[in-house]
């Protein structure tokens, strides 16, 4: 086993809060080590293949400084590299997909681009190091402080023992929480332990933990034949049912709206009479916005509710389990797909859509699906403090807005969305207000030198609902590399900056220079 140079700040994992984080830690001074999972940093903009969920203020204001260069970035990417229109190269605010869920829809492939240009002034310099296709495996802890972290190559299974004075986990899972003893929760509360109105009457449900979706992209290319070999799983998912909360089969346009729950018709594509079609709504590439050639067809992000899958969990289960239920995760997603393929029907009375192609080179895969799954819930630490229902919900606050934090550390904004939980509970929908991230969400209530850096911090089953985003996530990372850095600068400890007016002060004039926003303008609640 090689043991790194030391570094100051070690970060388990590269998705968008681990990358946010480099960027923080880096711009302050530090040395930093950043590891990954995949061969791809960025998380749910590269190897999850999942387009920015936003609020609908984002162009104005409610990110991070760095979260609007890289969304400046993006466009100035298709700009530069790309033979766009001369109607689309005049939008200021193009979308490059013009899908709905996003003002800015946009291949995996620029945001893995946008973001090492980003990181690149510290990768030449060798100020950051980034590890790619490593995970962590043990953790070497000492009382209330990690030691160390040995990583693993996911290929070749050699190992590396980071050390560094502070640790920051932003896995998709928390995985490093349990390797180091971490306290930590995981699913539903119940409702005699957080007081939320909608978390469980009786006992917590830890395995209760939001669906998983292994995304793929696809194009259409109508009087051809795609059609992929028909997937082992194929006719339990084609016959699957859940009466719970589905009406009728899992395969079928007809889908539960997400907040009413009654059945409507999300047609592939739009149809007159149908809501937003399955083919806008996630994609991220809009042929129209290119030159005539640039693209055969339109390319979408196929992360809808047909391919989320419920039926076990991949955190805090044996290793075949994990494995299981990600090979059952993809087998969903390449059934839905043989089944549109197939068997799907058609305005004119047909069935099937032959023509519809898996994009690999999109998502830089051979099976063509993304890289990695997208795990919208993760491990969360047990923390100073936990954000609950009762700070954002808007039916709980009135007209009050959301609670306000005096350790706020950033903001975010996202309505209450839940998507169908294990043990059967279907969605959870609900109006929240635009809200801040307290500092004391992402001090654990015992370690001192570990910091959560994405889904994994102090959040409950409920609010993780709308701290999971991209833009939020991506502020929790900016802090929590801020956080640490200026923990060094100081020699303090992250929960004396909480309890020391004048040194968290200092952190938040910190990070408002390098342009985080603390507090909200008047907005309504989404």
């Amino acid at each position: 086993m090689n043991r790194n140079d030391r570094s100051e700040i070690a970060i388990i994992g590269g998705g968008v809060g681990g990358c946010a984080a480099a960027m923080a830690a880096c711009r302050a001074g530090k040395r930093v080590v950043m590891t990954e999972e995949t061969d791809w940093i960025g998380g749910q903009l590269t190897s999850q293949a999942v387009p920015p969920d936003e609020h609908p203020w984002i162009e104005q204001f409610g990110c991070t400084g760095s979260y609007r260069q890289y969304r400046n970035a993006v466009r100035d990417y298709y700009r530069r590299y790309m033979p766009l229109t001369p109607e689309a190269r005049a939008k200021e605010r193009l979308n490059p997909g013009n899908g709905v869920v996003s003002r800015l829809c946009h291949e995996p492939r620029t945001a893995l681009a946008v973001l090492e240009q980003m990181l690149a002034p510290y990768v030449h310099t060798g100020q950051l190091v980034i590890m790619t296709h490593y995970k962590p495996v043990e953790a070497d802890v000492d009382g209330d402080r990690i030691v160390s972290v040995t990583v693993e190559h996911v290929l070749t299974g050699s190992r590396h023992m980071l050390e560094a004075p502070y640790i920051l986990d932003a896995t998709e899972s928390g995985d490093l929480l349990p390797l180091a003893g971490v306290e930590y929760v995981t699913g539903m509360e119940s409702r005699a332990q957080t007081g939320e109105p909608h978390a469980l009457p009786g006992e917590p449900d830890p395995m209760g933990m939001q669906a998983l979706t292994h995304t793929y992209a696809i194009q259409y290319f109508e009087g051809e034949d795609h059609t992929i070999e028909k997937p082992e799983q194929y006719e339990f998912w084609r016959a699957y049912r859940n009466d719970e909360f589905w009406t009728g089969p899992l395969f079928s346009w007809i889908v539960p709206h997400f907040i009413t729950l009654e059945p409507v018709v999300y047609p592939f594509f739009d149809e007159p009479g149908g809501l937003t079609s399955r083919w806008a709504y996630r994609r991220i590439v809009d042929k129209s916005n290119f030159l005539p050639g640039t693209y055969r067809s339109d390319i979408v992000s196929v992360n809808w509710p047909q391919n989320d899958y419920w039926l076990g969990s991949i955190i805090d289960v044996s290793e075949e389990e994990r494995r299981k239920h990600l090979h059952n995760a993809k087998q969903l997603s390449l059934s839905l797909l043989y089944w549109m393929q197939t068997e799907a029907p058609r305005p004119d009375g047909g069935r099937g859509y032959p023509g519809i192609r898996l994009c690999k080179e999109a998502l830089g895969t051979e099976d063509g699906l993304a890289k990695a799954p997208y795990i919208r819930e993760s491990r969360r630490i047990k923390a100073e403090f936990t954000v609950l229902e009762q700070h954002i919900s808007a039916e709980i606050r009135g007209d009050q807005g959301a609670e306000q934090f005096e350790d706020t550390v950033g903001v975010g904004a996202y309505r209450i969305d839940l998507h169908p939980r294990l043990g059967g509970r279907g969605y959870l929908d609900m109006s929240s207000y635009p809200f801040q991230i307290p500092l004391g969400s992402l001090i654990p209530v015992r370690m001192n030198n570990l910091i959560p850096a994405c889904k994994n911090i102090g959040v409950t089953h409920i609010s993780n609902g709308c701290y999971r985003l991209h833009p939020v996530e991506w502020n929790i990372g900016e802090a929590a590399g801020a956080l640490a850095a200026y923990c060094l600068d100081r020699e303090a400890q992250p929960r004396e900056v909480r309890h020391n007016r004048e040194l968290l002060k200092g952190l938040q004039e910190r990070l408002e220079q390098d342009g985080v926003e603390l507090h909200w303008p008047s907005v309504k609640a989404l």
